[in-house]
């Protein structure tokens, strides 16, 4: 059980201490570490002592950043040390350190306007995660990396299979591609093939996507990141090959390795030995320089740890999220298939991007789970392009709330972060990171520019298009969050905690408005109830589209309709639109009079994605990840298992089902020996199957998302 008074450990100081046990004290280990922890005692020179009877004194002397990253940091007293139980029980009753970001040799590494982690995310995960999200500590190991092939009927990764034909029952190897056509009418037959060299769930672009719409007709609106954006050191996308190393390919094969054992062990079984073994992997990509898989199996190890201590925010759909992104980013690896994604540098790299003209969308507030906080301020470049400007530091709840306001440090301009929202800069020399974050060089200059209005370009370009087309130009892509959308709507009314309204065009669906950051001390959920009040007001609305919720916008930012009579009336000084993290409506800015046609009663209409029988792939999954596989395999051992499928057969799913009874029919595989004798299946193949059937069950529910707003 993790201690307060624990410092932080670097995960390699931990996965060398659990590797240095016998076979005898691994199997204590667990025990160790549920029990030492209430013991800690800090010492007045910064250390911590961890007392094991009357003969044992563990000493944490953490460094000066805090951390104990050096093992001669732990020191304990016993006869056996440094090879003893207490060491290791101690390091792996502490929490576990972020990794030092490293520079990249050759590049511009700047941090930007802000030393914390990227805007919208938590020290611990990547860019993109969503601020909201109470971040959930997710986390990782290694074995080493030349592990010996699978024995069996499954090749280990970068030896993909080939699918079985029509009909076949065991689709452990099979794509879930299938996904494309993942929604009601889906063919029900048989799986489709998977060639030599390609991965399930991956297709031309990466992971299986939601089957979106292509892209709009030239000369509709540009999207924000529309364009590609080059990339630091060349490429100009995000798909472009990126060649892989034999020590990047090992790498990948040691993560695929040791998280395949983790999964099939469960986190019953996913103790501390098999945690130091994905920290030891870890550790390994990271020499490599995968920081991306690194931070994977970092995820998985801090879920299983949230787990294994019953942590309230813990849940299993985030581990098994973690598992999948650990395993499909593994495989990919491991078969030679590189990205920016996969083999990116572990700092935010800034390169050179001329002379920029970027326009004020709106700001939003950041606020992290471990003790961060901030702005991100949302802008849009004259090419469609989006760009960001974030400060995020150390602070929490006063500091995102305070950050609003804060001067934007930026070549010398002269605004702040509430004046760019709603203005633009003309940057010279300015150097932009490839997911269009702006750094703050010696060498950039910027200087302020008038406002710019919604309803000028390149502004009024993002509300120009219907959601629903909007919505499926977004979530087509790879992106762990989607852009920003705009759209004109009308209130209808209140859903608890949510706000419900329609888009103003024809046969438009009902759509949830849902706070951004559900936080009581910051004005989204305050906003949303005071706009509930007025039904029938129009709403320009600007935010981000849920990736994983029917029909649901996270809105940023609202201004009036032009044209309309019952609408929002904002002070000048807000400019015609309202941050909801941080401006609060007030009585004053609605109209006095509510139109005289009756309000739209405020019903939800169906969710596809709740009424779909895909909840029973999803707990399946969950099951083999707090379980195992012999969990999985119980499934099958009732007296109808193969009833659990019907309805997903019925409602179209067929390709869910074929991959949900090819993953119990493989945890239940117990193949023989030359003598008859059973033996322990390969954890490789029961891997193959759950991650084929969690990625076909991600693309098919984005796929639901993306229909629910037609």
């Amino acid at each position: 059980m993790s201690s307060t008074l624990l410092p932080p450990v670097a995960p390699e100081v931990l996965a060398e201490a659990v590797e240095g046990l016998t076979a005898r004290l691994r199997k204590r280990l667990d025990a160790a570490v549920e029990a030492c922890g209430a013991g800690a005692e800090a010492g007045p020179d910064g250390t911590v002592a961890l007392r094991f009877g009357e003969d044992a004194v563990v000493t944490l002397s953490p460094g000066p950043s805090g951390t104990v990253t050096d093992p001669a940091q732990a020191v304990c007293t016993c006869l056996l040390a440094p090879r003893c139980l207490h060491r290791a029980a101690a390091l792996g009753a502490a929490p576990l350190a972020d990794p030092e970001p490293e520079p990249l040799p050759g590049v511009d590494t700047e941090s930007g306007s802000r030393p914390g982690p990227a805007a919208g995310t938590s020290p611990e995960r990547g860019p993109g995660s969503h601020p909201e999200a109470g971040t959930n500590p997710l986390a990782g190991s290694q074995t080493a990396a030349g592990t010996e092939p699978a024995t069996g009927s499954h090749p280990a990764p970068g030896i993909l299979p080939e699918a079985a034909g029509a009909g076949s029952g065991t689709a452990t190897g099979a794509s879930p591609e299938a996904a494309a056509g993942a929604g009601p009418g889906a063919d029900a037959g048989a799986l489709p093939e998977v060639g030599a060299g390609s991965l399930p769930g991956v297709g031309a672009k990466g992971l299986a996507g939601s089957g979106a719409a292509a892209r709009p007709a030239a000369g509709s609106g540009p999207l924000p990141g529309d364009r590609p954006r080059a990339r630091p050191g060349g490429g100009a996308g995000g798909d472009a090959a990126v060649a892989v190393t034999a020590a990047q390919r090992a790498a990948g094969a040691g993560l695929w390795a040791v998280g395949a054992e983790a999964l099939a062990a469960g986190v019953t079984a996913a103790g501390a030995v098999a945690q130091a073994e994905l920290l030891r992997a870890a550790h390994t990509a990271r020499l490599a320089g995968l920081p991306q898989a690194e931070a994977a199996a970092l995820r998985v190890v801090r879920g299983l740890r949230a787990a294994r201590e019953r942590h309230a925010a813990q849940r299993l759909g985030d581990l098994a999220a973690a598992f999948r992104e650990l395993l499909t980013s593994a495989a990919l690896l491991a078969s030679g298939t590189g990205g920016p994604g996969l083999t990116g540098g572990a700092r935010r790299a800034y390169t050179a991007g001329g002379s920029l003209r970027v326009y004020g969308l709106c700001r939003e507030p950041v606020l992290s789970a471990t003790g961060y906080g901030g702005v991100v301020t949302h802008l849009l470049g004259a090419d469609g392009c989006a760009y960001s400007l974030s400060d995020v530091r150390p602070g929490g709840l006063a500091r995102a709330r305070g950050a609003g306001a804060a001067s934007v440090a930026l070549g010398g301009g002269v605004l702040d972060h509430a004046g760019l929202a709603r203005a633009g800069l003309r940057v010279v020399g300015a150097t932009v990171s490839a997911d269009g974050r702006l750094g703050a060089g010696r060498g950039v200059r910027a200087t302020p520019m008038p406002v710019t209005p919604w309803t000028a370009e390149p502004l009024a370009a993002l509300f120009a298009r219907p959601a629903a087309e909007a919505v499926a130009e977004l979530l087509s892509r790879e992106e762990a969050e989607p852009g920003l959308l705009g759209c004109d709507v009308e209130v209808v009314g209140a859903a608890g905690e949510h706000l419900l309204v329609r888009e103003a065009r024809a046969d438009a669906p009902l759509l949830r408005l849902r706070p951004a950051h559900p936080h009581p001390e910051l004005a989204h959920t305050a906003n949303l109830r005071r706009l509930a009040g007025y039904p029938g007001l129009a709403l320009r609305v600007l935010g981000r589209p849920d990736p994983d919720r029917a029909a649901t916008l996270s809105p940023l930012a609202v201004g009036p309709v032009p044209g309309a009579a019952y609408t929002l009336r904002l002070p000048p000084e807000w400019r015609d639109r309202a941050d909801l993290g941080y401006d609060r409506l007030q009585g004053a800015h609605f109209p006095g009079e509510a139109p005289a046609a009756t309000a739209e009663a405020a019903v939800p209409g169906p969710d596809p994605l709740a009424d779909a029988p895909l909840w029973r792939v999803g707990r399946l999954l969950e099951t083999g990840v707090a379980g195992g596989r012999r969990a999985v395999a119980e499934t099958a051992r009732g007296p109808q298992p193969l009833t659990a499928y019907g309805p997903l057969r019925r409602a179209g799913f067929g390709a869910a089902a074929d991959l949900t009874a090819a993953l119990v029919a493989e945890a239940d595989r117990r193949p023989r020996d030359v003598f008859g004798r059973l033996t322990d299946a390969s954890s490789d193949g029961y891997a193959w199957a759950w991650l084929a059937a969690s990625t076909h069950l991600k693309a098919a529910r984005r796929s639901l998302v993306t229909a629910s707003w037609t």
